[in-house]
């Protein structure tokens, strides 16, 4: 074989379950078994390449300026990319060009931000089982921030960490066998890959990697957990492996535990749509589409941390709420911050680029525009002394004199590569200044030396003369050749003249023609010590990041509770959840043609722990029981809520048991997932906890159904739970649970019958339901007429014959809330006016206004 491709094969025989690209001039060729690979996967033409044998060898290649897109295709399909580069300039090298693998790039370790989404994490994760336990460390290598907690070894609770942060690539110390649940989960519900017996899970590897990474700190706190040891140190390990540079720029950890957030499992996670749709698997329709307005990425990525981590601690929530509030009430002081913000770039992105080596002049300047916004931001966080706000101020770092060497090096707008030169402004450097104007003044210099040696040597026809070939030369002709001074040297004879050298020409020449190579590597080195000053001031950098990214969500909260008309609810350590006029945050966004009616939510765990609510489908009983846990969780997330009022005390754990599907796959049924859902639930919930159940007991039969929902409705509220519950039924006969246990209190959907005609007010009132309303439903959903029809005359027989009983109302002792079409007019024309602003409607407008409130009452 050529000596090339023996190169490539010891290469890639250290790479075999990478593709490699192999970098040859202007492109990353792959050969063999990669080729075919990529060619498929990629749509790229096959060719061939003279190896040395009698076959040709299989290739095909990306240009090396558009490689990302070729990268991300493989690593979105679960491929993982070697990054082989030419350590020498061929021009220059003696032989067969050194190469070397300078990275390796998979799923977890993606650095291209065209590659990422902006507004996400991308997290890497490593978990270390033992006997003992489970450790998992996740890690986001393009923002430096890790985190790592330990667990007991159940699965389901490392399912649910795992559901929360959606890491793209796990690695682990078990086999794939024992793995199997594992690998089922992150590639059906995270999309993630997962590999198995990973060998960086070394005690002893692992223990020098946390030491060299955190100090003694972290092993004097942490020492003692090996799990939480070896995963945070595969972590770390695997990233130094892959990256194959220095990882400093990771230098602080988060590592926590139970009490620190608010426990939700993967179920309740989807059914409330926190951070994406169930169906769609998108943003638009999710709690974090309704409260992100942040106007940074850096703020995007924060949000939606503290939307998959609602706080515990009364004292930290009440510490962001007062900065929300500030903001809240403040509208000149938001509205001037936010456009400071508009201009802040993705400075931890950014900043981890710069550690890498991999920044360029744009990216330079990116990072100068964002800290130059940052005096400005702090002068106006002097006007406000709220704790958290004064935080943010004295942690932002106006970082002068990083923005002042930025500023004064480079130009505004310099190119994409710092290879070619052409970005240290003019000034900065006096080299770089005399090197200019050699290239640019070349020509004046050659026409100086040419009038002086024509009045030196009284040649009138001295000329100088430039060749590709031949360089800068004097032409004398034939005919004042005597004039020739000796210092002249000959360099060509030609017929009717001669060329000639001088010492100083040929210095003039090495200046002209050698300054565009020494300009290019000058500003090169220049930009390579500025992007190392810039990288040693890592910290300071990353904290006033930190600060900007909290400012920017506090900023998105305060203007979310603003235009949608939220207030600061009480959070406290009481047990009582006291909502008026809560409404759905996202459901009243989608709400055009009518009024969302707010409804009001009271449980605690005395004399209201259980809310048993009846009535049909479609009339707003799951909207209801979602929107009172979201309300609860955005409180503890710190942010305003949708409500008239709210006190919440704050809940430790929140359980959902909400609709389900076969699981085909695993060959579950409604039921059996269903009652695994529910096993969990009464396994883990506590006295703190809340927990909705959306219609249990429906996958089997009636008897067996209603018993099963009556026996975990008297567990919920029993002894040995006694937690918080909304718990909706179309088990009728279940309403007599409130004349028998304590905390038991009915509650149904308010609905209007008129004939064969049902309108749902979707008011929650006292008291169980008068009727199922199940055939007006069929009819309102579409149902043929005569099957109406039928069904009536089937149910009216039922009851004669006493195979079904009319429902028997047992009225409450607390008095009913009437409503009429009236009242809900009353209800939607008072939000209207509400929301009206008399400073600037017009007449007509008014009159428009008016017209459509009489609509209201006809």
């Amino acid at each position: 074989m050529t000596s090339m491709m023996l190169q490539y094969l010891e290469i890639k025989e250290q790479y075999k379950d990478f593709i490699l690209f192999y970098r040859l001039g202007d492109f990353y060729e792959m050969f063999f078994q990669d080729a075919i690979t990529a060619s498929r996967e990629l749509e790229l033409t096959l060719t061939g390449r003279d190896c040395g044998e009698k076959e040709r060898a299989p290739m095909c290649g990306v240009p090396y300026h558009s490689v990302e897109p070729f990268i991300g295709k493989l690593i979105s399909k679960g491929y993982k990319v070697a990054i082989c580069e030419q350590m020498e300039d061929p021009a220059s090298a003696k032989g067969l060009v050194k190469r070397e693998v300078v990275r390796e790039i998979t799923p977890g370790t993606v650095l291209e931000s065209s590659l990422l989404n902006e507004t996400k994490n991308n997290y890497l994760c490593s978990i270390y089982f033992d006997k003992s336990g489970v450790g998992i460390s996740l890690a986001d290598i393009t923002t430096g921030e890790i985190c790592a907690t330990s667990l007991e070894n159940e699965p389901s609770k490392l399912l649910n960490e795992l559901g929360t942060y959606g890491p793209k690539e796990i690695i682990t110390n078990i086999d794939s066998e024992r793995g199997a649940f594992l690998k089922s989960f992150a590639s059906e519900r995270l999309g993630a890959f997962v590999e198995f017996d990973v060998p960086q899970f070394d005690y002893q590897i692992c223990t020098r990697r946390v030491l060299e990474q955190f100090g003694t700190d972290f092993l004097d706190k942490y020492g003692n957990d090996g799990c939480l040891v070896c995963a945070t140190g595969a972590i770390l390990e695997y990233i130094q492996k892959t990256q194959k540079t220095d990882i400093s720029y990771i230098n602080t950890i988060n590592v926590y535990g139970q009490g620190q957030y608010l426990e939700m499992d993967l179920n309740t996670r989807r059914n409330l749509e926190l951070c994406e749709t169930m169906r769609a698997k998108e943003k638009r329709g999710s709690l974090y589409w309704v409260l992100d307005k942040t106007k940074t990425s850096m703020g995007a990525r924060m949000l939606r941390n503290y939307v998959e981590h609602p706080l515990l601690d009364v004292r930290k929530i009440q510490d962001r709420q007062g900065a929300v509030a500030t903001l809240f009430d403040n509208l000149v002081l938001r509205e001037e911050i936010s456009a400071h913000l508009s201009k802040v770039l993705d400075l931890e992105r950014l900043m981890t680029k710069v550690v890498y080596g991999t920044a360029n002049g744009k990216d330079m300047r990116a990072i100068h525009s964002t800290l130059s916004v940052i005096p400005d931001i702090k002068n106006l966080l002097y006007t406000v002394n709220t704790k958290e706000l004064a935080i943010i101020r004295e942690g932002l770092d106006p970082l002068d004199d990083i923005c002042s060497l930025i500023d004064n090096m480079l130009i505004d707008l310099p190119p994409f590569s710092i290879r070619e030169g052409g970005f240290i402004k003019q000034g900065y450097n006096q080299e770089v200044d005399q090197l200019r104007d050699i290239m640019t003044d070349g020509r004046g210099w050659i026409e100086k030396i040419e009038e002086r040696e024509r009045e030196k040597t009284g040649i009138k026809s001295l000329r100088i003369v430039y060749n590709q070939a031949a360089g800068y030369f004097i032409e004398v002709t034939n005919s004042f050749l005597s004039k020739v001074p000796e210092r002249y040297i000959r360099k060509r004879t030609l017929a009717n003249c001669e060329r000639f050298v001088t010492d100083e020409l040929k210095e003039m020449e090495s200046a002209v023609l050698g300054a565009k190579d020494k300009l290019s590597a000058l500003e090169y080195d220049l930009f390579v010590e500025l992007r190392k000053t810039v990288a040693d001031n890592l910290k300071r950098i990353q904290k006033s990041a930190n600060m900007l990214a909290k400012l920017d969500v506090y900023i998105s909260l305060a203007e979310v509770a603003v235009k949608n008309n939220y207030v600061c609810p009480e959070v406290d350590y009481s047990d009582v959840i006291d909502i008026k006029d809560g409404r759905h945050p996202v459901v009243e966004k989608f709400v055009k043609d009518s009024y969302f009616v707010p409804n009001d939510t009271y449980l605690n765990t005395t004399t209201d722990k259980m809310a048993l609510i009846t009535g049909p489908n479609m009339a707003g009983k799951s909207t209801y029981m979602r929107q009172s846990a979201i309300i609860v969780l955005m409180a503890q997330i710190g942010s305003f809520v949708p409500a008239k009022s709210a006190r919440i005390g704050v809940i430790d754990k929140l359980f959902t048991r909400v609709g389900a599907s076969d699981d085909l796959a695993s060959g579950q049924s409604t039921f059996m997932l269903e009652m695994t859902e529910v096993a969990y639930i009464l396994a883990n919930a506590t006295k703190k906890s809340f927990i909705i159940y959306d219609e249990i007991g429906r996958g089997t039969s009636t008897f067996d159904g209603m018993s099963i929902a009556r026996a975990i409705a008297e567990y919920t509220t029993g002894k040995k739970i006694g937690a918080k519950s909304m718990f909706a039924t179309h088990y009728h006969e279940l309403t007599s649970l409130e004349t028998e246990f304590d905390g038991i209190v009915n509650y149904n959907i308010a609905a209007k019958k008129r004939g064969d005609d049902i309108t749902f007010l979707r008011k929650i009132v006292k008291g169980p339901t008068d009727d199922s309303y199940g055939i007006e439903v069929a009819k309102l959903a579409g149902v043929p007429n005569e099957v109406v029809k039928r069904a009536k005359a089937i149910l009216a027989d039922m009851i004669e014959t006493g195979i079904a009983k009319p429902i028997e109302v047992k009225k409450s002792a607390q008095p009913e809330l009437s409503l009429s079409f009236e009242d809900m007019a009353t209800y939607e024309a008072a939000d209207k006016i509400k929301k009206l602003d008399l400073n600037t409607i017009t007449p007509i407008e008014a009159m428009n206004f008016i017209f459509e409130l009489k609509k209201l009452f006809q």
